[in-house]
């Protein structure tokens, strides 16, 4: 790995919060990822399953987790089992680990190789009545692909037909929602990150640069600062290429005239950042780009101001609906007879203002989160507001990531990321 080590106190803390939620005399499984062919002997690059990570760090290959808190054997409450290392992977593979390094990654005592995992499984299932089983309910899921999680639940459930079977995903919705102190620490050192590569590029940008130069450059930033690079899919639309909502070809010219659209974010230790920034390829807003970038902004900013606890997300949009309506009723995009005709389940303002404001980020993009219950504190969201002009030739998307506090306004992540007009020219054109 390339990030620095995370105390494993965060991962104790994760599985007792998880343990105590479960029933009596209930098992919890939960199985890494599987490594995906492209062809021939070429693979994907090895992401783990986010679940196993929040639970216990263990960010390798062909890893189970199992959770028994009623275990007879004080040794079976927590126990990992992993791929068997030895020379000869190490040296083709490189050192994968071992039972004391997982010990010092997770604070799992009990260890054992993956080809004891049938054995040891069924002698704690006799002891079980309730299974746990790890699927995937999130809102945006779309998933085809079978998984290591999906063939365990399958043949599980045929070995012990007996058993009774429970979901994990209402608790982990729950818990991994509210990060933990340590985990906004990863957050924020993300977004440093992006923020290294962002002051790269407004160095960089000038008329005639191609949107993958841009790319390579975020790149080059975020690997030289322990990343593996983006949190996901970066978008970098010039012109009229910010006006698709997810374009990421990253293939156009940037023209002189033009504002440019970044959606990009570095991952650190597997958390992520997301920001969006948007600038003037020649280092100048126009006085039209200018309007619209500052009604954008103020509608994050408002917006943001309302992320506190006992927010309810889906009347968190209608509000920022309201904020956005006025903004272009200012700008003279929508007029009263718009708003007063609109269709209430596809408001006016939808036709510049199409996508949400804001998502649960942590270990995935877009992260857990039961989306009909309170906002709470130390959940991290998202404030993502934009305005798209297809007719004029540009769209601008501001992002920030910032975190619920009990008390006051939001902490920002992205604070530091310059964002006014003012100082963006400045910087672009010292």
């Amino acid at each position: 790995m390339k990030y620095d080590p995370i105390d494993p106190k965060l991962y104790i803390r994760n599985r007792k919060n998880f343990m105590a939620q479960m029933k009596p005399k209930s098992i919890a499984v939960f199985n890494s990822n599987d490594i995906y062919p492209i062809s021939a002997d070429s693979t994907m690059a090895f992401e783990q399953h986010r679940d196993i990570l929040y639970l216990s760090g263990v960010d390798q290959e062909e890893s189970i987790l199992v959770l028994f808190p009623d275990s007879v054997d004080p040794d079976h409450k927590e126990v990992l089992f992993l791929r068997e290392t030895n020379e000869h992977i190490a040296v083709w593979e490189g050192e994968k680990l071992t039972k004391e390094r997982a010990l010092e990654v997770s604070g799992i005592r009990k260890v054992y190789w993956l080809h004891e995992f049938d054995k040891v499984f069924f002698d704690l299932m006799t002891q079980a009545d309730t299974v746990y089983f790890n699927t995937n309910e999130h809102y945006r899921q779309a998933v085809e692909t079978q998984t290591r999680e999906d063939r365990f639940i399958r043949e599980t459930k045929a070995r012990y037909p007996a058993h009774s079977w429970a979901k994990s995903n209402p608790i982990l919705q729950r818990l991994r929602s509210v990060k933990d102190p340590i985990e906004i620490d990863l957050i924020a050192h993300a977004c440093k990150i992006t923020e290294k590569g962002f002051k790269r590029i407004l160095e960089f940008v000038k008329p005639g640069v191609w949107e993958y130069e841009l790319e390579a450059e975020y790149m080059h930033e975020f690997l030289r600062n322990r990343s593996k690079g983006f949190a996901y899919t970066p978008i970098v639309a010039s012109g009229n290429n910010a006006n698709v909502l997810h374009y990421i070809q990253n293939n156009g010219q940037c023209q002189d005239g033009d504002l440019l659209l970044m959606d990009v974010g570095a991952e650190y230790a597997n958390y992520k950042s997301d920001m969006t920034r948007t600038i003037p390829v020649n280092g100048r807003f126009t006085d039209r780009q200018r309007a619209v970038y500052n009604a954008v902004k103020r509608v994050k900013d408002d917006a943001t101001k309302m992320l506190v606890p006992g927010t309810l997300w889906k009347e968190y949009h209608v509000e920022v609906g309201k904020l956005m309506t006025s903004e272009l009723l200012g700008l003279g995009l929508l007029d009263k007879a718009d708003v007063q005709n609109e269709d209430p389940d596809w408001p006016a303002y939808k036709k510049y203002f199409m996508h949400g404001t804001s998502h649960h980020m942590g270990l995935d993009t877009h992260d857990y989160g039961i989306l009909w219950e309170p906002m709470q504190a130390n959940m991290v969201f998202t404030v993502e507001p934009g305005i798209y002009l297809p007719d004029e030739g540009f769209g601008i998307r501001l992002e920030d990531d910032v975190v619920v506090q009990g008390s006051g306004e939001p902490l920002n992540l992205m604070a530091d990321i310059p964002i006014e007009v003012d100082e963006i020219e400045a910087i672009m054109n010292a």
